[in-house]
C-alpha cells in the first residue's frame, strides 16, 4: 500500500465508517480495513495517517487503535506454522524508525494507543532487534526533562514501564538477566535523575501549585516506582544498591507526607496520592522479601510510616489498594526475622482491633456486590480470588503474625470473636455484621492440611461453634432474611465439613435443601455448593461418608429444589447448581421415573444453552450431568436407553444441524456413550450419524478430533460388520491417515488403527494392511519423537495378540524385504523398557515373549540372523518385567508435541462420566513375568544347552540375575 492522496482518503473513510452507528456502513468498512491489511505497508500506511494533523481527531483515534491491534495480530507468529501473514521486515524497520517521535507528540488518547503499539513491537524486538530504542528514549527523555514537559515524560517512562514489565514474570535465565543488565546500565541513572528531580519539583509546588499542575507530577513518581520495580524483581542490582539511599528517602516522605492539594481536591486527586503510596509500599514489600539485609537499616522507619499510614486510610473502596499494599507490607514483616516489630504489649491487640476487625466488617460495597453481581462476590468469598480484597489480606496479616506468635493471636482473636458474638446477640436485628465478622475470623483463620480438604482452627470449638453459632442460622425458617449471614454459615459448614459427624448433618440435611430456592443467588449457591462437597467427604478408607440411602428420603425434594433454583434472575445457568446436580446424580438410586424427569430437566436446559453458549463451566457440568445419568440408569437397566435416545437426540441433532462448535466435542463423547450402551445391530439413526462422521468435513476443526475418535471407536466395536460395506473401511483408513500425519493428531490415529485391529477380523483388513504399514514406516522415518514410537510399538503387540506374530512378520515384509528385522531392532527392543501403565505393560511384554517364540519354531527356528534379536528382545523384556518404571523411564522432552497439542487440548473437554472403559485385550492373562520363564522354559526343554548361551551373550548382567530370580519364583528351569 503506497503513501499517497488516495490511500490517506480511502483510509480516513473506512476509519469514519467504523464509528458508524449504522451496521452496515461499519461492516463494509471493516471488511474493507481487513482485506487491505492483508497488503504490505498497510500498518506504515495507518501509522502516518494517525500523524496526519489534517484529519480529524476521532478518525486518527480509530486508527490508532487499528494499528495496534494490527501490530499484536501480525508482528510476530503466534505458532511456528503462521508466517505468511506478518508485517515484512523493511516495513517493521519504517514504523520503529517512525512510532516513538509519533507517540509523543500525539494526544493523550492517541499516545495511550501508541504506547501500547510499543511496547507490543518491545515485547518481541527489544533489546535485540531494536537496539535503538532506548538510546532514543533516554535523549528524548533528557530533552523533555529539561522542558519539565511532563506529558512527554510520561509517555516516554509508561512506555519504559511496559517494555520492562517483562523482568517481573518471565522465569531467571541467563538471557533475560543479559536484557536486564542492557537496561540497567542505560537506563537505572536516567530514571533515578528525573525521580529525584521531579521530587524536588513536588516539595516546591506541593503546597502553592493548582492541583492540575502536580498531578503530571505524582503520575510521573508513580511509573518511576513501578519501573523500580521491574528493574529490581529479579535481584538487587549494584547500581541500586548504591543509590539505596536516595530511593528510600523519597519512597518513606511519600507516605508520611501529606498533600492537601491534591487530597482535598476530589477522588481523583486523593486517588493518584494513593496510587503512588500503593507503587512504594510495593516497592518496599519487594526489598522486604529479596533483599531484607540490605533493607533493614530502613525497616523500622517504614514499618512505622506504613502503621501510621493505616491509621488515615478510611474503609472507602476508592482507597482500597493502598490498603491492600500497605497490610501486605506488615505481612511480610511479621514472618521475616524482624517480627519482634510485633512483640511489643499490646501491639497485636492494637492491630486487631485497628487494622483486622474494621477491614474484616462487612462494608456497602460488599452488600452491593453480593446483590448486583453474585458471581463476583462467590469468586472472591468462596473460591479465594480475594487475596487482594481488605477482608483477606487482613487475616493473612493476623495469620503471618501466628507464625511467631501463635498463642497471643489465638488469645486475642478469640476473644474478639466473644466480643462479636456477643454484641450480635443483644441485637441481632441490628447487629448481624458482628455475626457475619466474627464467623469470617474462624473461616479465614483456619488452616489447611497440606494435601488435604481437611481444615482445622484453635480460635474455636469446631463442633460447639456450628451448633451455637451455625446451626441456628441453617434452622432459621425464613431462608430470605439476612442472606448475608445465611452464606457466611453456609460457607462455615462447607469449609469445616469433615469435622461436623454424619448424625448432626443429615438432621439438617433437609434444612440445607430448602437454602436451594433462597432467592439471594449467593445463598442458594452456596447451598448448592455445600451439598455438593458434603457428597464427596471421604471417610478413612477412602469409604464415601454420605450414601444413596442418605439422601434416599429426600432425593425427590432435593432435585426438584435445584432445578427449580434455575428460575431465578441471574442463575438460569448458575454452575454450582448444575455441579451439584452432577454430584447428587453420581451418589443416588435413581428410578427410572426420576431418570425422565432429570432428562427431561437436563435436555430442556441443553436446548435453551444451545441458543447461546456463554458460560463453560455450566454448560461442561450440564453434560456431565447427562452423562452420569445415562451411565448410571441405562447400564443398569438397558431397557431405558431407548427412552434416553429419545429425549437426548433432539438436543444432539440441534448442536449438530444449528453448527454449535462450542458443543460439538460434548455431542459427540455423548453419542459415543450412547452407541456403546447398544446391543448390536446398532439402530438406523446412528448409522446417519457414521456417515457423518465418515465425512472428512468432519475432521476439519482440531478441537472436534478426540470425541470423533472416541466416537468412532465406539462405532468399530459395536458395529465391525458394517465396514465391510460401502467403502467404509477405506474412509476410516484415509482418517487414520489424515491423523497420523500429524504432530497433534498422531496419538488419536493410533488410536483408532488400535480398534480397527481389535475389534476387525484378519480377512476384512488383510487387503488393507501393506498400504497401512507403508504409512506407519513413512511416518517413522520422519518421526523422531518417543510417544510416537511407544504409540506404534502398542500397535504392533496388540496385532501380535489378535492376528498372530507370523501375520506380523510377512505383512510387514511384503512392504519390504526383512523390513520387520529392522522394525524389531530399531524400534521394538529401544522403546520396549519405555512402557507405561498396567494394560500396555502386560500387552508388550506377552507379545514380545511370543514374538520370541516365533522366532524359535519353525519356519524361523532361531536362524543366526534372528540369533541376536532375540537375545536383545529378552533383554528388553526382562527390563520392562524386573524394573521400577521411575529406574527404565526417562523424562520425555518432547515440548514441539505439548505445544502443538493446545490448539485442541484448550477447546477439547473429556467428559469424565462418558469416558470410554479401557478394555484389556488379555484379560485371561493375569501375570506376564509367568508367561515369560514358562514360555522360555518350555523352549529350553526342547533345545538344551542352546539358550543359556544367547542369554549370557546379549542379557546385561542384571537381568540375568532378574531373569533367575523370576525362574525361581515360578519353579521353572531354563536349561
Amino acid at each position: 500500500m503506497e503513501w499517497n492522496p488516495e490511500t490517506l482518503q480511502f483510509l480516513s473513510q473506512c476509519f469514519l465508517h467504523t464509528l458508524s452507528p449504522v451496521p452496515e456502513p461499519r461492516r463494509i468498512a471493516e471488511s474493507s480495513l481487513s482485506k487491505a491489511a492483508e497488503t504490505p505497508n498497510y500498518g506504515l500506511a495507518v501509522l502516518r495517517l494517525v500523524s496526519e494533523p489534517s484529519v480529524d481527531e476521532q478518525i486518527r483515534q480509530a486508527a490508532s487503535v487499528n494499528f495496534k491491534n494490527h501490530l499484536r495480530a501480525r508482528w510476530a507468529p503466534a505458532s511456528p506454522d503462521e508466517s505468511s501473514s506478518l508485517i515484512p521486515d523493511s516495513e517493521k524497520a519504517e514504523i520503529k524508525a517512525l512510532i516513538v517521535r509519533l507517540m509523543l507528540s500525539s494526544t493523550p488518547k492517541i499516545q495511550s494507543q501508541l504506547s501500547e503499539a510499543l511496547a507490543l513491537i518491545g515485547k518481541h524486538d527489544f533489546p535485540k532487534s531494536w537496539p535503538t530504542l532506548l538510546p532514543e528514549l533516554i535523549v528524548e527523555l533528557q530533552k523533555a526533562s529539561q522542558a519539565s514537559d511532563y506529558a512527554s515524560i510520561n509517555g516516554i517512562l509508561g512506555t519504559a514501564n511496559s517494555i520492562f514489565k517483562k523482568f517481573r514474570y518471565q522465569y531467571k535465565t541467563n538471557e533475560l538477566l543479559l536484557d536486564l543488565k542492557y537496561c540497567l546500565d542505560n537506563f537505572a541513572a536516567p530514571l533515578l535523575e528525573i525521580f529525584l528531580k521531579t521530587a524536588a519539583l513536588i516539595d516546591s509546588a506541593a503546597a502553592v501549585s493548582p492541583a492540575a499542575v502536580i498531578k503530571p507530577l505524582f503520575e510521573s513518581q508513580r511509573l518511576c516506582c513501578r519501573i523500580f520495580y521491574s528493574l529490581n524483581f529479579q535481584e538487587l542490582p549494584e547500581f541500586f544498591e548504591d543509590h539505596m539511599k536516595e530511593w528510600m528517602t523519597e519512597f518513606r516522605k511519600y507516605l508520611i507526607t501529606n498533600y492537601p492539594v491534591l487530597e482535598n481536591s476530589g477522588a481523583d486527586g486523593l486517588a493518584i496520592v494513593d496510587e503512588l503510596r500503593a507503587a512504594v509500599c510495593e516497592n518496599i514489600n519487594l526489598y522486604m522479601e529479596k533483599n531484607e539485609e540490605e533493607f533493614q537499616v530502613y525497616l523500622n522507619d517504614f514499618a512505622l510510616a506504613v502503621w501510621s499510614l493505616l491509621g488515615t486510610v478510611t474503609q472507602s473502596s476508592s482507597r482500597d489498594q493502598l490498603a491492600v499494599t500497605a497490610i501486605k507490607f506488615l505481612t511480610t514483616v511479621s514472618t521475616s526475622v524482624h517480627h519482634a516489630l510485633f512483640a511489643g504489649e499490646g501491639v497485636i491487640l492494637q492491630i486487631c482491633q485497628s487494622t483486622v476487625v474494621p477491614n474484616v466488617r462487612l462494608r456497602e460495597e460488599d452488600e452491593e456486590l453480593f446483590e448486583l453481581n453474585y458471581v463476583e462476590f462467590i469468586r472472591r468469598d468462596m473460591e479465594g480470588s480475594d487475596l487482594d480484597t481488605r477482608r483477606r489480606i487482613a487475616c493473612e496479616l493476623l495469620k503471618g503474625i501466628a507464625t511467631n506468635y501463635k498463642q497471643q493471636v489465638t488469645e486475642i482473636v478469640s476473644a474478639q470473636i466473644q466480643h462479636l458474638l456477643t454484641s450480635f446477640a443483644a441485637n441481632p436485628v441490628a447487629n448481624w455484621k458482628d455475626k457475619d465478622c466474627a464467623i469470617y475470623l474462624v473461616v479465614s483463620l483456619a488452616t489447611k492440611k497440606a494435601g488435604g480438604s481437611l481444615v482445622s482452627t484453635d480460635l474455636v470449638d469446631v463442633q460447639s461453634f456450628f451448633a451455637s453459632v451455625i446451626v441456628p442460622e441453617l434452622k432459621g425458617q425464613d431462608v430470605n432474611g439476612f442472606p448475608m449471614l445465611k452464606a457466611g454459615a453456609l460457607k462455615f459448614f462447607t469449609m469445616f465439613r469433615n469435622q461436623i459427624s454424619k448424625d448432626v448433618t443429615v438432621q439438617i440435611f433437609r434444612d440445607m435443601i430448602r437454602f436451594l430456592v433462597a432467592e439471594s443467588n449467593v445463598v442458594h449457591s452456596y447451598a448448592a455448593s455445600c451439598i455438593e462437597k458434603l457428597l464427596q467427604v471421604k471417610d478413612e478408607g477412602g469409604r464415601s461418608r454420605y450414601t444413596a440411602n442418605d439422601i434416599a428420603p429426600f432425593f425427590v425434594e432435593l432435585m426438584t429444589n435445584l432445578f427449580n433454583a434455575f428460575k431465578f434472575p441471574e442463575s438460569e445457568e448458575n454452575q454450582y447448581i448444575m455441579k451439584c446436580i452432577m454430584r447428587v446424580l453420581g451418589v443416588a438410586e435413581i428410578s427410572s421415573e426420576v431418570a425422565g424427569t432429570c432428562i427431561s430437566g437436563l435436555t430442556s436446559i441443553l436446548m435453551e444453552v444451545c441458543k447461546n453458549p456463554k458460560n463453560p463451566i455450566f454448560n461442561h457440568y450440564l453434560f456431565e450431568s447427562v452423562a452420569i445419568l445415562v451411565k448410571r440408569t441405562c447400564e443398569r437397566d438397558p431397557s431405558l436407553i431407548s427412552a434416553f435416545e429419545a429425549g437426548l437426540f433432539p438436543s444432539l441433532q440441534l448442536i449438530l444441524a444449528n453448527d454449535v462448535t462450542e458443543f460439538f466435542p460434548y455431542a459427540f463423547q455423548l453419542l459415543a456413550q450412547l452407541v456403546e450402551l447398544n446391543r448390536p445391530p446398532i439402530p438406523p439413526s446412528y448409522m446417519q450419524i457414521f456417515e457423518i462422521l465418515l465425512s472428512p468435513e468432519s475432521w476439519k476443526k482440531a478441537s472436534n478430533v478426540p470425541a470423533l475418535v472416541r466416537l468412532l471407536q465406539a462405532f468399530l466395536q459395536k458395529a465391525p460388520h458394517e465396514l465391510k460395506q460401502e467403502g467404509r473401511l477405506i474412509k476410516v483408513l484415509e482418517i487414520f491417515n489424515t491423523l497420523i500425519s500429524s504432530t497433534s493428531t498422531a496419538e488419536q490415529g493410533f488410536y483408532v488403527l488400535n480398534t480397527i485391529i481389535e475389534s476387525l477380523e484378519y480377512d476384512v483388513i488383510e487387503p488393507n494392511i501393506r498400504n497401512i504399514w507403508a504409512i506407519l514406516f513413512g511416518q517413522l522415518q520422519k518421526w523422531r519423537a518417543v510417544k510416537f514410537f511407544k504409540s506404534f510399538l502398542i500397535l504392533m503387540s496388540l496385532f501380535v495378540v489378535k492376528h498372530g506374530s507370523m501375520k506380523l512378520v510377512d505383512s510387514m515384509n511384503s512392504v519390504q524385504a526383512n523390513i520387520f528385522s529392522v522394525i524389531v531392532k530399531q524400534f521394538w527392543i529401544p522403546n520396549l523398557k519405555l512402557i507405561t501403565g498396567a494394560i500396555e505393560l502386560k500387552l508388550t511384554a506377552v507379545a514380545s515373549t511370543r514374538l520370541i517364540l516365533f522366532m524359535s519354531e519353525p519356519p524361523a527356528v532361531l536362524d543366526a540372523a534372528y540369533v541376536e534379536l532375540w537375545g536383545r528382545m529378552l533383554d528388553s523384556i526382562v527390563t520392562l518385567l524386573s524394573r521400577p518404571e521411575q529406574d527404565r523411564v526417562e523424562e520425555e522432552q518432547e515440548m514441539p508435541d505439548i505445544a502443538e497439542n493446545v490448539g485442541y487440548t484448550a477447546t477439547f473437554v473429556r467428559l469424565y462420566n462418558a469416558g470410554k472403559k479401557e478394555e484389556d485385550p488379555l484379560k485371561d492373562i493375569k501375570d506376564p513375568k509367568e508367561v515369560l520363564v514358562v514360555s522360555l522354559a518350555g523352549l529350553s526343554s526342547r533345545s538344551p544347552g542352546r539358550y543359556p548361551q544367547i542369554i549370557n551373550q546379549y542379557l546385561d548382567p542384571a537381568n540375568q540375575a532378574a531373569l533367575l530370580q523370576l525362574c525361581n519364583t515360578y519353579n521353572c528351569q531354563i536349561v
